[in-house]
């Protein structure tokens, strides 16, 4: 798979609220920062590890927030990251513009992300 399939993948996987397609992206280790998470859960710092943590956190997105949705407008990918730019829709909040970067790892898995919004 190509970085940009992956990044259309996770998309998809995202905006189906399917865990473990999207964890099926992602290498055992890897490392997310989001400054949601960061805010929801301060004790993290922003920073989770491991499926496991991973699957904590959008599971409790998902529940929280049914109608979580995301726009995808720009993919910009080389072999080892993918830069994603989308549009953040939740029922009854602000749409939010969210910029992302995946890192692959060389068996085209996700070894690191980072969410960067206001």
């Amino acid at each position: 798979m190509t970085p940009e399939n992956i990044a259309l993948k996770w998309f998809e996987a995202f905006n189906e609220h399917d865990l473990e397609k999207l964890l099926s992206l992602y290498d055992d280790n890897a490392a997310h920062y989001s400054p949601k998470l960061k805010l929801r859960q301060p004790q993290t710092n922003g920073y989770v590890k491991g499926k496991q943590a991973l699957r904590d956190w959008w599971r409790d997105a998902f529940d929280r927030l049914p109608s979580l949705h995301y726009n995808v407008t720009l993919l910009t990918a080389n072999n080892e990251r993918v830069f994603m730019e989308y549009v953040r829709q939740v029922d009854g909040e602000p749409d939010m513009l969210v910029a992302e970067v995946l890192e692959l790892n060389d068996a085209g898995n996700i070894k690191a992300s980072r969410v960067y919004h206001g």
